[in-house]
Parts: structure tokens; sequence; C-alpha cells
């Protein structure tokens, strides 16, 4: 099982190159890589498709970091 970072960084694929092979717009293979989007299943076989690998091989975890969820909704508090 590898996850969609490393699947971009043994294949050394760009974004775009991925996103055209896969048929989607970049922004959203961007957000599928760094756990921002959560892929539909259509989506995740395309871009195991595009990677060439069995879709069952991909991690398809959610990944975001919550700091940065958290720090988006309510702001960087000043003494922490």
């Amino acid at each position: 099982m590898k996850t969609i970072d490393l699947l971009f960084e043994e294949t050394q694929l760009s974004v775009e190159e991925v996103a055209e092979r896969a048929r989607l717009m970049p922004e959203r293979v961007e957000a599928i890589a760094v756990g921002r989007w959560t892929p539909s299943p259509d989506e995740r076989r395309r871009i195991a498709e595009a990677f060439g690998v069995p879709v069952e091989e991909v991690s398809w975890g959610h990944s975001m970091d919550p700091r940065n969820i958290r720090y988006h909704r309510f702001g960087l508090k000043e003494n922490f």
C-alpha cells in the first residue's frame, strides 16, 4: 500500500502530468495529494491508472494536519 505523495516521489510525475493522464483538473489532483479532498471512487480509479497501479494498492486516507484546519477556522491565538 502506497500513499499518493509516495507515488509522486517514486514516479517523478508532476501534478499536471497526473491530472492530464487522469482527465482531472490539476487543482483537484493537488487537493487530493495534500489531503484536502477525499477522492470519489471514480477519481481514485483515474488517479491510480495515471500512476499505473491498481486502485487497491493506494492508501487514500485523509492526511491533512488537524492543526491547520483549526487555524483556518478559528485563527491563531496570540498566547498559546
